[in-house]
């Protein structure tokens, strides 16, 4: 169960960085650049502890499918950015795999 508050966190440290990646303007705006560089050194070392329990591919689709959607969210409150209807239809099938990853497949880790 460890490994699955690992990859949340991972997951989370993902998008923040994912988000900040938008606000850095070279070097002259430090904080979303040490975010972007905290956000994923953090996801990529979570990662590495997540896959020792749970199998890579199953990892990869959890953490990418969700950052996608998470991020698109996120996108849509904080930057305005428009979601229309494929869209949603998109990341509610992204959601859907995940779903069917956790409560069907013998490979999930759990």
């Amino acid at each position: 169960m460890t490994a699955y508050y690992y990859l949340a966190i991972a997951i989370c440290a993902e998008v923040i960085a994912t988000l900040s990646m938008k606000a850095v303007k070279g070097l002259s705006t430090p904080l979303p650049l040490l975010l972007v560089v905290l956000g994923y050194g953090t996801a990529f070392v979570l990662l590495t502890l997540v896959m020792r329990a749970i199998p890579v591919g199953i990892t990869y689709a959890i953490w990418s499918g969700m950052g996608i959607v998470l991020v698109s969210i996120a996108a849509y409150f904080i930057y305005g950015q428009k979601l229309d209807l494929a869209a949603v239809a998109g990341l509610a099938m992204i959601v859907g795999g995940v779903l069917v990853i956790q409560l069907f497949s013998q490979t999930s880790g759990h």
